[in-house]
């Protein structure tokens, strides 16, 4: 027994020698492994998903510990950058991470590649070439140039228009200038290159490329590409549509691979095609994070890569953790290296692989990703994206729905029969009115049968009409969540469609699909017509509004003191009262306060007065009074004859807001309806009032509309409904009306089955309908010509003539203003001159005459004027200073008894 155990104790012994390196070798790898990342933004994306990465590494393994050290880089400067980096090195981390920007990052990547520490990226780099210490895991320039070309390949594009940002973008589309060359080499014989059309255009930097695109739209290409910035697009798209680019008959290509990021819902309606690529499957990093504080986050491609960077670096670390790996911290100004750093980049690009948010992560023989897998979505309407194929290095493309056209589900309704469910509902759905019994489809009639009609014709299906006869459309239970109506019967496959006044709602449609709306309509006020007004006291002062009255007054006083002032100062004004006397003591003037007055009035009233004006400055003053007198009272005639001959209309209120403020009409809606929840979940105050007072008040809420258009008819009620019910009720009961304009916007559809495949089949035949005006036609027959329609079009739908405001006749005061401005002016330059005159005449100064003037004008007293006669005054003083002559006293008394005798005489 001693004989045969002696080898298995030898053989034990050999095999614990040999495996005594191992343990060594691992007893020595470092505990502690730290790694450096370099961000642009301070909590980034991409240094949330590092630290995340970071915590799945080390919650994965009990061998050793990623000890994370970030920092931030301050902007472009190469000497930030580079003190950044040497205060990691100096830690001994074993590689760097980072940054995004393309500068920073170059900079990065010089210093690591002469200090020999693995440098890490995962961002999309236009120039990528191989390096010995450089992984990069964004797909190289290449792929994502192929996976475009193979995309325009399958779709058949020969002539097609590139919206590129930047020369990072232009590298990405550069292998599309030669994809004639692809399809030569694809089909084995000659292709002619000059089929194929590409035109290159670059967005302006300004981001108002509307004129862009309007060119790329006269260009008359249909197929586009779109390379820019995720947080550009939707500001490019959203343009596009404005000038009429998301249509139909256009087809694009996303070349970004984060466009699964954005909402894409609001370019889904156009019908227009819109494709794209991804990276990453959000559904999958969705049901990773769900029990993390990053749950519903969107992530950036470029963030994600980051956290299967870091998986990668800790796999690559499970590699190498039995070689004789240690940290080294190192110094940027002593040349040092680390003797690691070549083998841990090989081991990350070689011997590595790994599962990442990314799909599985490998490098071919050039360093570069390779087993990239792509996958191609589309954006389909109301339904947001969806993968349509695949694309990866190996196969190339792979769709498993090419870009459909419109009709293409067309194919799915032919030969095919539905039930259609319609309600007895004016004018959407009716009995025929025939003496002789009618069956089938035969028995009803009405826009919504029309509608049917017209696309079964159309899209080659075959109809059953079937009556709800409760009239329900389709409400949930807000207890149970149970549908009832008409949605109820299409959720349980009783009927296939359903058409009538049924309003689309997002609550609705959780539960059914609906085609594009075949008409748009809104909640508006059903209500008595307004009565005649009856006549008031003084509707003569109608024709203008109380502030045209206010200011014609003013101007009334203002111009009539602006002539007696003008009057004052001019001296034309002041007359000879006695023509037949050529030196007067005095003069006169005729524009005293009270004529002013008298004079402007009677131009007001077009009777004239007696009193004309003299100087240039009065009679410009006149005339530019007379002008406004003149446009006034033509005014005021015309805008009288309206009011007199137009019926002014009492109205109680005019819009919503004015109900909900008064207590005397009562207001309702119909049960159960839209309408009913319009007013239930609004969130403005207003309408959750009126909700509380319909729901809390009994009898406000009748159960059709015929009630409550009974109601509006013979009690003091408003009725809430939609404005399409209301056109159709006013064109038949003149007795009623519409009031105030729409509270909301909504559109009817037609109902189907949640994911039915014909729905973009329907609602491109409705769109059709559309285009071609038969829904407008079909609108006029059964609105205002069947069963009654048009009896009210020929009666007056009442309101009175509006009086003429301030902002209509402005102008006729802007010019009366401007001509009394002008004719002060010339008052001035009148009494200056005359001035002027009369101090030459007289031999006095200017100043002294102008004083006397001035000193005459500021009494403002009376309505004569003495005359000034200077040459007089200076005689009779000369006589009074004269001395006495020593004459004969014979002589004198003889002159004066002559002188006596003279004057008996």
């Amino acid at each position: 027994m001693r004989a045969l155990a002696a080898p298995w104790v030898l053989l034990c012994a050999g095999l614990l020698a040999s495996l005594r390196p191992a343990a060594a070798a691992f007893h020595d790898f470092p505990k502690n492994v730290p790694i450096g990342a370099l961000f642009d933004d301070f909590k980034s994306q991409e240094e949330t998903m590092f630290l995340h990465g970071v915590k799945n590494v080390s919650d994965t393994n009990n061998m050793f510990n990623i000890i994370p050290g970030t920092e931030p880089v301050r902007g472009d400067s190469q000497l930030l950058v580079s003190l950044e980096v040497c205060k990691l090195v100096s830690t001994g981390v074993w590689a760097v991470f980072g940054p995004q920007k393309s500068q920073g990052s170059s900079i990065v990547q010089s210093m690591c590649d002469t200090m020999d520490i693995p440098h890490v990226q995962t961002r999309f780099d236009a120039y990528q070439r191989r390096t010995d210490i450089l992984v990069n895991l964004f797909p190289h320039p290449s792929a994502l140039g192929q996976v475009l070309v193979d995309i325009v390949i399958a779709f058949k594009w020969r002539s097609f228009t590139i919206i590129y940002e930047d020369d990072d973008g232009l590298t990405r589309v550069t292998p599309l200038l030669s994809v004639h060359q692809v399809m030569q080499e694809s089909h084995k014989k000659p292709v002619n290159h000059k089929l194929y059309t590409i035109t290159l255009r670059r967005l302006s930097e300004d981001h108002d490329n509307r004129k862009l695109l309007r060119e790329i739209k006269n260009s008359g290409d249909t197929d586009f590409i779109i390379d820019c910035n995720i947080r550009r697009l939707p500001e490019v798209l959203t343009q596009a549509q404005q000038v009429g680019l998301m249509v139909a008959e256009n087809r694009f290509i996303i070349s970004n691979l984060d466009m699964y990021t954005i909402d894409m819902m609001p370019y889904s309606y156009g019908s227009s095609n819109i494709t794209g690529i991804r990276l990453i499957d959000p559904d999958e990093v969705h049901a990773s994070l769900a029990n993390t504080d990053m749950a519903g986050e969107v992530f950036l491609t470029e963030a994600l890569l980051m956290h299967d960077a870091v998986l990668l670096f800790g796999e690559t670390l499970k590699n190498t953790i039995h070689s004789n790996v240690s940290g080294q911290s190192l110094s940027c100004a002593g040349g040092d290296y680390w003797r690691h750093g070549h083998s841990l980049v090989n081991f990350m690009k070689a011997k590595t692989a790994v599962q990442g948010f990314s799909g599985k992560i490998l490098f071919d023989n050039e360093g570069f990703r390779s087993n990239i897998e792509l996958d191609i979505i589309e954006v389909v309407m109301d339904k947001g994206i969806q993968k349509v194929g695949t694309w990866n290095t190996t196969l190339g493309l792979n769709l498993t729905r090419v870009s459909p056209d419109v009709e293409s589900g067309s194919e799915s309704l032919m030969n095919r029969t539905f039930i259609v469910l319609i309600a007895l509902t004016n004018p959407y759905g009716m009995r025929k009115e025939k003496t002789i019994q009618l069956r089938g489809n035969d028995r009803y009639e009405g826009y919504g049968v029309d509608i049917i009609n017209d696309l079964s014709m159309m899209l080659g299906f075959n109809y059953t009409l079937e009556i709800q006869h409760d009239n329900k459309y389709g409400s949930r239970d807000p207890k149970t969540g149970e549908w009832d109506g008409m949605l109820r019967r299409i959720m349980d496959d009783e009927a296939d469609l359903a058409i009538t006044d049924l309003t689309i709602t997002a609550e609705r449609e959780s539960a059914v699909d609906f085609t594009m709306p075949f008409m748009s309509t809104g909640i508006s006020i059903l209500y008595k017509a307004p009565t005649k007004a009856p006549p008031k006291l003084f509707s003569f002062m109608d024709p203008f509004s109380i502030d045209v009255w206010i200011v014609m007054f003013f101007a009334y006083i203002g111009v009539s003191l602006l002539l007696f002032l003008m009057g004052r100062i001019c001296p034309y004004e002041w007359t000879n009262p006695y023509p037949c006397i050529d030196d007067p003591d005095e003069l006169i003037n005729q524009f005293s306060f009270k004529n002013s007055l008298w004079f402007t009035i009677g131009s007001l009233m077009q009777q004239g007065s007696d009193i004309a004006p003299i100087a240039v400055s009065t009679r410009m003053v006149a005339g530019i009074w007379w002008f406004f007198t003149l446009i006034m009272v033509s005014s005021y005639t015309a805008n009288l004859a309206a009011f007199l001959t137009v019926e002014s209309l009492s109205q109680p209120f005019q819009t919503a807001y004015d109900l909900v403020n008064q207590d005397v009409i009562q207001y309702g809606a119909k049960s159960g309806g839209s309408t009913v929840n319009f007013f239930k979940d609004s969130p403005e105050e207003p309408f959750q009032r009126m909700f509380h007072y319909m729901n809390n008040t009994p009898g406000l809420l009748p159960g059709s509309n015929e009630e409550g258009l009974n109601k509006v008819k013979n009690e003091n009620y408003a009725f809430f409904m939609e404005s399409a019910a209301i056109e159709f009720i006013v064109e038949r009961h003149c007795e009623v009306k519409q009031y105030g304009g729409l509270l909301d916007s909504k559109g009817y559809g037609i109902a189907m089955k949640k994911g039915a495949p014909y729905r973009n089949a329907l609602s491109a035949a409705v769109l059709k309908l559309q285009e071609s005006g038969r829904l407008m036609a079909l609108k006029d027959k059964w609105w205002k010509e069947e069963r009654g329609g048009g009896v009210c079009a020929s009666q007056d739908t009442g309101g009175g003539t509006a009086g003429l405001q301030l902002e209509n006749v402005g102008g006729v005061f802007v010019v009366l203003v401007a001509g009394v401005i002008l004719a002060v002016f010339m008052t001035l330059i009148e009494l200056i001159w005359s001035v002027c005159t009369t101090s030459i005449k007289e031999k006095v100064s200017f100043r002294q005459e102008f004083k006397e003037e001035l000193k005459f004008i500021s009494k403002f007293h009376g309505s004569t004027k003495p005359v000034r006669k200077y040459n007089q005054e200076e005689e009779e003083q000369e006589e009074d200073n004269m001395p006495i002559a020593p004459y004969p006293y014979g002589f004198i008394e003889g002159q004066q008894q002559k002188d006596t005798n003279h004057h008996v005489s």
